[in-house]
């Protein structure tokens, strides 16, 4: 028998890339479809199946039924056959993550009823079609990236009449078991939809509704225990959904609803009316008859025992408890390490190589997914039993014994969560806010915001409504305020070219023109505030430009004496340049002649003003003029 492993090549056509899962009946490869040039999900029948003849001519004609089953929200089933006494079926491979994980990352009631829908129709369509899933759970629900969900493992389905487990005898996951299969009682349409109760169940409240040491114990809780409501876990489930779901879990399967449409029917009433029934009242949602439903296959009741059968069975246990006491004895010193085996420790090993490691050792594998903040995902957590030394489930003395199934809790990863909205908040408010959904590596980044006000948050990079790993760096978004604008230099630069500047850069021109001898008509003189300073936009900037030099008038100082004169003249910003004329009359001695430019013109303050003063000679040679000043 060719053994499976990753690279194979099965039957020709379907190259074996990786495991993505293992059961108690089977593992699941992702394949390449050489033929059609697509991804397949590759079932591949455990080696101690496939070598009894009778279960795998059930295995096939059961996957043939599943094939016939096209639906929207059932997994498609390609084909199937067997090479070198390799018995497989090939399926839609779906890319998506599994109810288990959007469960465990939590779903609203809303959410959880949406999808519970979707799995109920998948149930009807398959019920019509008289094939029963028999081991519906959240593992065997995928659900895309639009949320659109898909039923697997149609494939072990019951068609018809039970071919695969024969009476007596129990296939499915003990968390979601009817009551009915774990006592190895006739399996109905009935049966899926107590699972499908119990997947609602867990989408509500984020627990199944039994927990327990074994498998054995679960199952004996399916049959004689009353769950709790799912309302006093999470109160944000109504009191008509709470009904909904207890009827479903209903022990007896002639009290829960009648088949998948009335299920859905109740769904849809309880999300109209989310205050009704009052609590207690589930027969508020008795099934109500749907024209033009097409009834479920009919439910088999095995007849019952006649009385002396009864009595000869029990006279055959009574043997074989007498015989097991007398061998009591013998059994404890010969036998009494048969019954054990060791079970290897694959905690903290990717989920391949765990089920690699255990399958080598004969020992059936059951996973089961939960979050982990801290293992990556797809490794193995915990496992039951724990390594060491355990016993098996033997028979006789222990010479018929079976290793028991080892359940591994995987790691689906830190979940996911959505980014809340914390625009406006403060940071330390916003922060708060990011660590109650789960997120804890929190960054901060500023950012300039005309809007926001300094200290308060903008928003969140990636953007509030984004769904992420919980794990996953979130930035906030800071506002630093409004964004400052740097004056630019000015001083010195044209009137013209300094405003065009201030009001290119958001800035308020304010222009004063100032009398200046030294700096050009229309130049910067000053500004405020200085080049440099850092001011809000909108901002005024003032400018001092010049005028350019004060006209001032000449005034007459003709006849005046030289100093009163030259006093005069610079009192008024002029400079002055002294010239002298001889003259013969003592009276005009040191006396202003005359001035240059005239008295009374307007002149530039700093223009110079030449006057000439008198100078007495006794002789009158010829007259010279001597600049003074």
């Amino acid at each position: 028998m060719a053994e499976v492993t990753e690279g194979s090549l099965v039957d020709g056509r379907y190259r074996v890339l990786h495991r993505i899962g293992s059961g108690g009946m089977a593992d699941v490869w992702v394949a390449e479809d050489a033929h059609l040039q697509r991804r397949v999900a590759l079932k591949v029948l455990h080696n101690r199946f496939a070598q009894d003849r009778e279960f795998v001519e059930r295995f096939r004609r059961e996957a043939e039924a599943a094939a016939n089953l096209q639906h929207p929200h059932v997994v498609g089933v390609y084909d199937r056959g067997d090479v070198d006494g390799t018995y497989y079926i090939a399926m839609e491979y779906l890319e998506g993550r599994s109810l288990k994980e959007l469960i465990d990352a939590g779903l609203t009631p809303s959410e959880a009823v949406a999808l519970v829908r979707q799995i109920l129709d998948a149930a009807r369509f398959a019920h019509r079609h008289g094939v029963v899933h028999r081991d519906l759970k959240p593992q065997n629900v995928i659900v895309d990236s639009e949320g659109k969900a898909k039923v697997t493992d149609f494939g072990i389905a019951r068609a018809g009449v039970s071919e695969i487990t024969q009476t007596g005898s129990v296939m499915g996951t003990a968390h979601y078991l009817s009551p009915e299969q774990a006592q190895g009682l006739e399996v109905t349409a009935a049966s899926d939809l107590y699972s499908i109760g119990v997947i609602l169940y867990e989408a509500l409240t984020g627990r199944v509704p039994f927990e327990a040491d074994s498998a054995v114990a679960v199952a004996l809780k399916q049959v004689s225990q009353s769950p709790q409501r799912p309302s006093t876990i999470n109160p944000e489930v109504s009191p008509a959904l709470d009904a909904v779901v207890m009827r479903a879990l209903e022990k007896d399967p002639a009290r829960r609803f009648r088949d998948a449409d009335a299920f859905i029917a109740a769904l849809d009433a309880a999300e109209r009316e989310p205050g009704a029934p009052a609590a207690g009242d589930t027969a508020a949602y008795a099934a109500a008859p749907i024209e033009g439903a097409v009834p479920p296959p009919p439910v088999t009741v095995p007849p019952a025992e006649e009385e002396p059968r009864r009595r000869r069975v029990w006279m055959w246990i009574a043997i074989a408890v007498l015989i097991g006491l007398l061998a009591g004895g013998i059994y404890a010193i010969f036998f009494a390490d048969a019954g054990k085996t060791t079970v290897p420790n694959v905690i903290n090993q990717p989920l391949g190589v765990a089920n690699n490691i255990l399958g080598r050792e004969g020992f059936d594998v059951a996973t089961s997914y939960a979050r982990s903040d801290s293992a990556p995902r797809n490794t193995v957590t915990e496992q039951n039993p724990v390594p060491g030394d355990v016993s098996q489930d033997c028979a006789f003395l222990n010479f018929f014994c079976s290793k028991p199934t080892v359940e591994l809790t995987v790691s689906s990863g830190p979940g996911r969560t959505k980014i809340p909205d914390v625009s406006g908040l403060s940071q330390t408010d916003a922060e708060k806010k990011l660590h109650k959904a789960g997120i804890s590596g929190i960054g901060v980044s500023t950012q300039h915001s005309d809007a926001v006000s300094s200290g308060d948050v903008i928003g969140t990079d990636p953007p509030a409504g984004s769904v992420v790993s919980r794990t996953s760096r979130v930035t906030l978004l800071v506002s630093s305020g409004v964004k400052l604008v740097s004056v630019p230099p000015l001083v010195g630069r044209s009137r013209a070219s300094a405003v065009a500047t201030l009001r290119a850069k958001g800035l308020v021109p304010s222009v004063t023109t100032t009398s200046s001898g030294t700096v050009p008509k229309d130049q910067v003189i000053s500004q405020s505030p200085s080049a440099g300073s850092e001011v809000d936009p909108g901002s005024t900037v003032s400018l001092s430009v010049s005028a350019g030099p004060k006209k001032v008038t000449v005034p007459n100082v003709v006849n005046k004496d030289r100093a009163t004169a030259v006093s005069t003249l610079r009192g008024k910003g002029f400079s002055v340049t002294v010239e002298t004329q001889d003259s013969s009359d003592p009276t005009v001695d040191g006396i202003v002649l005359s001035e240059s430019p005239a008295a009374g013109s307007t002149l530039d303050q700093g223009s110079t003003v030449t006057i000439t003063v008198g100078h007495f000679t006794s002789s009158q040679p010829p007259t010279t003029t001597t600049p003074r000043r």
